[in-house]
């Protein structure tokens, strides 16, 4: 059926787009925004026993989805947070304690990104990197609507402006962008 080639072409692979991130396994990770999960499983995957990957999200209905699905795949390295990644300390995680944060399709979506940006920096190691997959475009019933777009430049401008450098881009589907950041 078409459907699946269609639904491949038009939005992120996670599991082709964490082979860009160079995540390792022993890493810890934040996904920023978890949303239904996908990022975060897959990450576990790749982590294994030795690493850890949180799931941060507003809505405790897809974080509780996330729980039930680590577990009934048998991951045990999944943790999930209920917070606010665009508040001062709304991650509720230490300071300079996570390798990579991950903000996929969420930026288009806060209120005040520029959080999400400075807790992100709080959070990652010194030599952290922050990855940021979001909608090139507005697709007509796809993705955003135009006014609400995040493009790429204003990520790079919004991640400048709290401490980060760009390292790469990356291929993250047909309809997004892939930006990997380090901490200056």
């Amino acid at each position: 059926m078409r459907t699946n080639s269609v639904h491949s072409a038009t939005f992120a692979h996670p599991r082709k787009n964490i082979e860009s991130f160079g995540i390792r396994p022993g890493s810890l990770v934040a996904d920023f925004g978890a949303g239904s999960g996908h990022y975060t499983l897959e990450i576990a995957k790749v982590l294994g026993d030795e690493g850890g990957v949180y799931a941060i999200d507003v809505q405790q209905d897809l974080l509780r989805r996330i729980d039930s699905e680590a577990h009934r795949k048998g991951l045990t390295n999944v943790h999930t947070i209920w917070g606010d990644i665009s508040r001062h300390r709304g991650t509720k995680l230490r300071a300079n304690s996570v390798d990579i944060v991950l903000m996929s399709n969420v930026l288009f979506q806060l209120e005040h990104p520029q959080g999400a940006f400075e807790e992100a920096h709080r959070i990652l190691t010194f030599d952290g990197t922050l990855i940021v997959i979001d909608w090139s475009d507005s697709f007509r019933s796809l993705g955003p609507i135009r006014s609400h777009v995040f493009d790429k430049e204003r990520a790079a401008e919004f991640a400048d402006a709290t401490g980060f450098r760009v390292r790469e881009q990356f291929y993250a589907g047909a309809h997004h962008f892939g930006l990997i950041f380090h901490k200056k």
